[in-house]
């Protein structure tokens, strides 16, 4: 005997409501039909999901385990429902999108304009946090996370592949050189993000893997943005993302620095995430082609990877 899916809802209303009686009334239907179709689907199942008495109510094991999956199954049903309606027609509905502080400033204020007039119909709950990834599960329809990814249950899709630059202001530079060894770069850097703020720091100098010790002796903080106001307002050298630099270096108020120094790409990349197992609502991806197109050209120009030239090395390029 196979189990009726037209079944879960009841069995979940059951639950949800704590109760025979209080999902009958949920549901606007008799008691003792939701009792028969309770007991229908146990049969079906051959295992007892719910002990029940006159008095109290309790889930087995194996009920809770078929609970989650009767959830999953109501919820991609549902979105299947609103994904065939919305075809055709204007995305509309409310999206919750969880966002960096220094990219929702920097990068989605500026176009939340334009995105409204384009999409009438959608509501945007935005919520402002460095661990969106954490809150795709229960919170949120998608997030836009920083660095390599940790969590394969969700589906990915790249914004910005990376693109951290050094940078200082012209005004330190006009009193500094910036270093040309690693202990000289370190030592002219008084703040850099928390992100990378490690002991060993990895970067390549003239092509070649080393790591800069930035555990100590530097200020630490977990905006980009407050990184770039310090730099511009003469705080040294420090790394950024590129995407944060755009707008200063167009206009002269930031130097980018130390071609030579090549710092990890991928610490800095951005990818919006949501759940694998979920349709992508019409509403949803109109939220989500937004984010992929205000991130549309804020990869750093293409730079040739510099190389050490030793005289060793000259011999040896000369000799090929």
């Amino acid at each position: 005997m196979k189990w009726n899916l037209d079944d879960l809802p009841v069995f979940v209303a059951v639950i949800a409501q704590g109760g025979i009686s209080a999902a009958a009334r949920e549901l606007g239907m008799p008691k003792s039909t939701v009792s028969a179709t309770l007991s229908r689907l146990e049969q079906a199942l051959g295992l007892r999901l719910i002990d029940r008495s006159s008095r109290s109510l309790r889930v087995t094991a194996e009920g809770e385990a078929f609970h989650r999956q009767a959830l999953l199954i109501l919820e991609q049903a549902q979105e299947a429902d609103d994904l065939m309606a919305g075809l055709g027609s204007a995305p509309a509905g409310r999206v919750s999108v969880a966002l960096p502080p220094a990219f929702s400033l920097e990068i989605v204020a500026p176009r939340l304009p334009g995105f409204r007039a384009r999409h009438p119909g959608l509501e945007l709950d935005i919520v402002v946090t460095s661990q969106g990834a954490a809150l795709v599960r229960d919170r949120v329809d998608l997030a836009v996370v920083v660095g390599p990814l940790e969590d394969s249950e969700l589906v990915s899709r790249p914004l910005v592949e990376g693109g951290l630059i050094w940078v200082a202001s012209p005004g330190w530079l006009a009193g500094h050189t910036p270093g040309q060894t690693l202990e000289a770069v370190r030592a002219q850097i008084q703040i850099c993000e928390a992100r990378y703020a490690q002991r060993r720091t990895p970067v390549e100098i003239h092509g070649e893997a080393a790591h800069l010790d930035l555990s100590r002796g530097v200020t630490r903080v977990n905006d980009p943005l407050v990184v770039l106001r310090t730099v511009l307002a003469g705080g040294g050298l420090s790394m950024l993302p590129y995407q944060y630099c755009i707008g200063p270096l167009a206009e002269g108020r930031l130097v980018e620095v130390l071609p030579h120094v090549r710092l990890s790409q991928a610490s800095a990349r951005l990818t919006v995430v949501y759940p694998g197992r979920r349709l992508l609502s019409p509403r949803v991806r109109a939220v989500r082609d937004f984010l992929v197109e205000a991130c549309a050209g804020l990869a750093p120009p293409v730079r040739r990877r510099a190389v050490r030239r030793s005289g060793a090395r000259a011999a040896g390029g000369a000799a090929q």
